[in-house]
């Protein structure tokens, strides 16, 4: 009878062998998540619109060319020395991107700057949320391409160029903060200190971003912290230490320069005291040019993640959720304005929502076939939606052409008064002209008029506290910090115009002030009239935009204008 061989294995061992075989294919079979190609080809297309449309539909950012102009150089061009000046003893806080332009402005020109910093404030939050994301989690995840999703947010298509700046910062500095957190303890001190003034320096908001990141970072993924009075008075400890490095800077250039936005106004806060103002407020953490197509585009991150909480594969930071959890009660409780400054609360939802993408991993290790559904699902998400966002800055040129083409009919020296149609209800149709809260993006496109007209145009941003540009008499009485366009109907219906005074001072005696009428969104019916008074010629007309000169030997009746109809008619 033949006798086993001694090499034969034995059935045990083929059992075990047989399993061994098994688990080397399931884990040759989970896919190795390489997010990298997606996130290039979003920076490839964002840089391609950047460098496309140079004035795209972003409600502040003309406002902020024409200062950077002004900074790094125009100030200088007839006739603004005799108009503006730079105090930089103005301000302490907001001014990244006017250093920016004082510095670099001159060496590589104002147009570059601009669409550089432009680019940096669309890719920097994502690309922050990324870095920390791989930090925490070890590694590039598909979940990091969703992430993208949010670059795109109210406060970016609002133009808060420094603020986005600053969220970027705050989260590749929070991503330092956790490599250092295990060394030296003076070295991370120090480290701190250095990243609240360069915060301070850009954005005041981004310093505080980064203070509740840190906070999360320092309770640390789990909540062992809490498990005994000792463990959490350390991480009290921590806390004390990190919060007074970060707030230190911020202190000391405050008592060096004691000037905040908003000084020297009333408090005048507007609440989001209902449950509709409160879900548009969290909204603006995605809100673009049209809020149903933003919303549709959050539908696949909710199936993701719930899909990863029913099969019980998802990650999750627990310091980092408190962090969200603070930044949400935030959002619901702080004022929409106060002390002169607007939209305060928007800061905090797109906060919460970059940590909160950061706060959870779903899905990390997945079969090839279901990783490559995920990966499909996110780049058509965060892709298509940049697409989307294109699609408007192209529909948004035609506009700024319109704008170039009037200016260029305006002498250099002259005062332009810019004005607008604003609709009674708001236009369905075209949708790069407005955004989150139904806002216009097209406000500031009138201050164009500096750089490319060498005009004055009374609503540059010098607001103290935030800019140090500053406007010098007699150009002072027709200049305001921070403006916003009237309704043109309103010269020809002086009862209304009256209400509108306060906020627009230079419309008193508008005629002798005044060398020019500009019209923007003139394709639209205006709400009080469409009817201009007499003595003004026109000069140039576009589709957008109209061009009036002003005839100073042109003296109206003396009883005014009647304002019989010039009442609003009621939204529908």
């Amino acid at each position: 009878m033949p006798q086993p061989s001694a090499s034969a294995p034995s059935p045990e061992d083929a059992a075990v062998s047989a399993t061994a075989r098994e688990t080397a294919d399931t884990d040759a079979a989970i896919a190795k998540q390489k997010p990298g190609l997606a996130i290039a080809a979003f920076l490839i297309l964002v840089a391609i619109f950047v460098a496309v449309f140079k004035f795209p539909p972003i409600l502040d950012y003309p406002n902020h060319y024409a200062r950077m102009w002004l900074l790094a150089g125009g100030i200088n061009t007839p006739p603004f020395h005799e108009i503006y000046a730079i105090d930089w003893n103005r301000t302490f806080t907001n001014v990244g991107i006017d250093l920016a332009a004082y510095w670099l402005g001159p060496l590589i020109g104002v147009s570059l700057l601009a669409r550089g910093l432009l680019f940096l404030a669309i890719v920097l939050p994502p690309l922050g949320a990324i870095a920390l994301h791989r930090r925490l989690y070890g590694g590039g995840y598909y979940w990091q391409i969703g992430i993208l999703y949010f670059a795109w947010c109210a406060t970016l298509i609002g133009g808060f160029v420094n603020f986005q700046i600053g969220l970027g910062m705050a989260l590749f500095f929070a991503t330092a903060d956790h490599a250092l957190q295990s060394r030296n303890a003076a070295a991370l001190f120090g480290w701190r200190l250095l990243a609240g003034l360069l915060l301070t320096v850009m954005h005041l908001f981004s310093l505080g971003f980064y203070m509740a990141l840190v906070c999360g970072l320092e309770f640390s993924s789990t909540t062992a912290a809490l498990k005994s009075p000792r463990d959490f008075l350390r991480l009290c400890g921590r806390l004390i230490a990190a919060m007074l490095a970060c707030t230190l800077p911020a202190i000391c250039l405050f008592l060096y320069q004691p000037v905040l936005p908003g000084a020297g106004n009333s408090i005048d806060a507007a609440w989001n005291d209902t449950p509709l103002l409160i879900f548009a407020n969290l909204a603006s953490a995605f809100w673009s040019y049209m809020l149903s197509a933003d919303m549709l585009l959050l539908i696949p991150f909710v199936l993701i993640v719930i899909n990863a909480v029913c099969t019980r594969r998802l990650r999750l930071h627990a310091g980092l959720a408190v962090t969200v959890i603070g930044l949400l009660i935030l959002s619901c409780l702080s004022p929409r304005h106060v002390l002169g400054t607007g939209w305060i609360s928007w800061r905090f939802p797109i906060m919460a929502a970059l940590a909160a993408m950061v706060m959870v991993c779903p899905l990390p290790s997945l079969p090839r076939r279901q990783a490559v559904l995920l990966a499909a699902v996110l780049v058509a998400v965060a892709l298509g939606r940049t697409i989307w966002i294109g699609v408007n800055w192209w529909h948004g040129e035609a506009d700024v052409v319109d704008i170039r083409t009037v200016l260029a009919n305006v002498p250099e020296g002259a005062a332009i008064l810019p004005m607008a149609h604003k609709p009674a209800n708001m236009p369905t149709d075209i949708s790069a002209r407005y955004y989150t809260w139904n806002e216009d993006t097209f406000r500031h496109l009138p201050t164009l008029a500096i750089p490319y007209a060498h005009a004055f145009v009374p609503t540059v941003f010098t607001a103290a506290g935030k800019q140090p540009l500053t406007v010098m008499p007699p150009w002072r009485d027709i200049a305001v910090p921070e403006g916003n366009l009237v309704s043109s109907g309103l010269l020809n219906c002086p009862a209304e115009l009256k209400v509108f005074i306060e906020v627009a001072p230079y419309l008193v005696d508008w005629r002798r002030r005044f060398d020019f009428l500009l019209i923007v969104n003139a394709d639209m019916p205006d709400q009080y009239s469409d009817k201009l008074p007499d003595g003004l010629r026109l000069v140039a007309d576009t589709r957008f935009a109209k061009l009036y000169a002003i005839d100073k030997a042109f003296m109206p009746a003396a009883d005014g204008s009647s304002s019989q109809g010039c009442s609003p008619p009621p939204k529908t």
